[in-house]
């Protein structure tokens, strides 16, 4: 089996769709970030996160949070729940079946999907919305489902075996929707132009795409098969980002497995990595209420599992380390001091390895169900 803590320092540069050859490694042991420090010095002082211990203080703070979360995505289209998704063609896989699907998300694009759910089970089942990586592979998108290049083994067939109806998305200009732009441009140009078009009309391109994936949510909620009590949210990078987002603003899923990417942003930028995240990462006004603690503790008091190598440069260790602590009070004063776990993995880089599996396996059987 290759070594993932390998591959993982070979795709770091990936996970922005920085090209060429460059030595991302190199980057972060050269270059740093007091530029960038005496930019944001001089423009804001990032409120310190403070999590009262009184159950309604938090309540009423996490709504404050949330608000402003949602308003740093930009002037998003109203989402219609009733969102009408149309089965494109189904496939019978032996021990589960494959629905090809898609649906209007209401904002100027049809979005391609893909729901997976095993054929023996008893009562309604539990749901992952599965969110797919970044790392420069516009081609790739939902196919990830069916792939072990960037996870131990195929998320999609694993996870269906093991009980769980699974559904992914395409997210702007990856798989399918990949040249569907506005002006038609594939790969990292392509997500340049769908960002500048979002910018002008007051909302992000991560606004959309969030926004894209609570659609595909309230599909995966209004499945028969599908325990709605009962969904989970995971990814790598850019997947894992997604994840710990859409928990933060939706309180449906229950329980999310982050992997290779807990970045927090003041950190990034004093380590001179901002060029480890592509446009679409970045929203307006964030730091001027908080970072990404406050986003974390969001999910509190459902369950989080955060999976990081301490040589992903485009996650800190520093910030990790920050994240965890200011965190913890928020499942404290919800009274569910162990369902936030984050777990460090010493000499891993950008991976996913297969001790990071079994934990995310782990976590689900326990906080979900299934096999």
């Amino acid at each position: 089996m290759m070594d993932f803590r390998i591959r993982g320092l070979v795709f770091v540069g990936l996970l922005s769709g920085l090209f060429g050859g460059r030595d991302v490694v190199g980057d972060a042991q050269y270059t740093n970030g007091l530029a960038g420090m005496a930019i944001l010095r001089a423009a804001v002082a990032v409120p310190t996160l403070d999590i009262p211990s009184d159950p309604g203080s938090w309540a009423r703070r996490r709504d404050e949070i949330r608000s402003n979360l949602w308003q740093s995505l930009g002037d998003l289209p109203p989402r219609s729940k009733a969102s009408t998704v149309r089965v494109v063609e189904a496939h019978d896989r032996g021990d589960w079946t494959e629905e090809r699907f898609e649906f209007d998300n209401s904002a100027g694009s049809r979005v391609p999907g893909v729901l997976l759910l095993p054929k023996k089970r008893s009562g309604k089942i539990p749901g992952i919305l599965y969110c797919h990586w970044h790392g420069g592979e516009y081609d790739g998108g939902k196919s990830e489902l069916f792939q072990a290049r960037h996870t131990p083994l195929e998320p999609g067939p694993e996870l269906v075996r093991r009980g769980y109806a699974v559904v992914a998305i395409d997210a702007p200009c990856f798989g399918e929707r990949q040249g569907r732009g506005p002006d038609g441009l594939k790969g990292s140009a392509g997500e340049l132009s769908a960002s500048k078009l979002e910018l002008w009309l007051g909302r992000s391109l991560w606004g959309m795409m969030l926004r894209d994936d609570l659609i595909a949510l309230d599909y995966l909620c209004s499945r028969p098969e599908v325990d709605a009590s009962r969904i989970g949210a995971t990814g790598i990078s850019m997947g894992a980002t997604r994840t710990w987002w859409l928990m933060a603003l939706d309180d449906r899923i229950r329980s999310g497995v982050a992997v290779a990417c807990l970045t927090r942003y003041q950190d990034l930028i004093a380590a001179g990595g901002l060029k480890y995240h592509g446009i679409y990462y970045y929203v307006a006004g964030l730091l001027r209420h908080f970072d990404t603690e406050a986003v974390v503790a969001c999910v509190a008091p459902r369950s989080l599992l955060c999976l990081n190598g301490d040589q992903d440069v485009g996650s800190p260790i520093s910030g990790i380390r920050t994240i965890e602590r200011l965190v913890a009070p928020a499942w404290d004063a919800t009274g569910a001091p162990g369902e936030f776990r984050s777990v460090v993995y010493p000499g891993v880089g950008h991976a996913y390895t297969p001790e990071m599996w079994s934990e995310m396996l782990g976590w689900f059987r326990r906080t979900l169900g299934g096999r």
